[in-house]
């Protein structure tokens, strides 16, 4: 099979190669998936730029879609033919979706809805599973306003559209017109600009001085300045991504009983990631979610793909399989 693969860590485009490897087949409680569409996330593109590959050959990307043609032992042959996406393909494994196929766990090989595309499949792993577990420890309700950092982004797309599900009002950042009309689309209540506007000035104005109950954060140590200006007490930051370090308002933390909910999506227990499942394929099946696709690349692209993310995209960036 055709692959994109790196062996050593480095710029994209210095490592990166893609060349024929040995097709994998599926042991058993395994499928074998026909990838159509591979999705790039950011934790993609930082593994191979910032770390010493965990394998010796490393084929990237957690996310993907595409059709099983082939199932292990102890798997029903009624699911070759079926339309999946999967999630944690390259986690902690060395093959990942940037490949004609993949072998991984049944389980980890979900039925995509006929009214999806492969593409908007290739968006679900990483993205949207982030957003419905932040949805859900934010406890987002009809009475809740939110502040979800990052309105255009993947995650907060994706976390935007699970709060409007779920009745709560929705204040995003944004730096840009053409971010802010991005989170609008999906249903953002309130954009602020951080860029021109006093976040906190506006977040009070806009709560009537009580502030949100629950922030979604993307980036803890960039961010957590606005806690104290944003957050009423007792309220809960869901932190899903942060740099290496960050200095938290404990004093504010503390005396108003924050609760501070980090999480990493890559290792959800099974009854979160069944619900998380369950709502994603839920709001599939009624075309109600909707997926931002970005720029999108051969295989043979790879690193440029690579390159599109590191420079910042509105959209998820997509590698298409023949």
């Amino acid at each position: 099979m055709l692959a994109a693969f790196y062996e050593a860590n480095g710029p994209a485009r210095a490592v990166m190669r893609v060349d024929e490897v040995e097709t994998p087949a599926p042991a058993a409680g395994e499928v074998r998936v026909r990838l159509r569409a591979s999705g790039v996330n950011p934790s993609d593109v930082k593994s191979r730029g910032l770390r010493k590959p965990a394998f010796p050959r490393v084929i990237p990307h957690s996310d993907g879609a595409g059709e099983i043609d082939a199932v292990g032992a102890g798997v029903p042959s009624s699911r070759v033919g079926e339309r999946v996406w999967v999630w944690n393909g390259q986690w902690q494994r060395p093959f990942g979706t940037a490949a004609e196929f993949i072998v991984l766990p049944a389980e980890q090989a979900v039925r995509l809805p006929d009214n999806a595309s492969f593409e908007q499949g290739a968006t679900l792993g990483i993205p949207a599973m982030t957003a419905y577990h932040a949805i859900e420890l934010a406890g987002a309700g009809d009475t809740t306003t939110l502040l979800v950092s990052g309105g255009a982004g993947s995650v907060s797309q994706y976390a935007i559209q699970f709060a409007k599900a779920r009745g709560a009002t929705v204040i995003t950042t944004i730096s840009s017109d053409e971010k802010a009309a991005a989170a609008g689309d999906v249903g953002a209540d309130h954009c602020i600009d951080y860029k021109q506007e006093d976040v906190g000035k506006r977040v009070a104005e806009i709560t009537g001085e009580r502030g949100v109950e629950a922030i979604i954060e993307m980036d803890l140590s960039a961010n957590a300045k606005l806690i104290p200006t944003v957050l009423r007490p007792k309220g809960v930051v869901v932190v899903y991504g942060t740099g290496a370090e960050a200095i938290v308002p404990a004093s504010f933390c503390l005396l108003n009983s924050v609760l501070l909910r980090f999480f990493l999506v890559y290792q959800l227990d099974e009854d979160q990631r069944a619900r998380a499942v369950t709502g994603i394929t839920r709001a599939l099946e009624q075309g109600t979610l909707a997926s931002r696709i970005g720029p999108t690349f051969s295989l043979a692209e790879t690193a440029a793909a690579h390159e599109a993310v590191e420079q910042g995209t509105i959209g998820n960036v997509i590698i298409k399989l023949p």
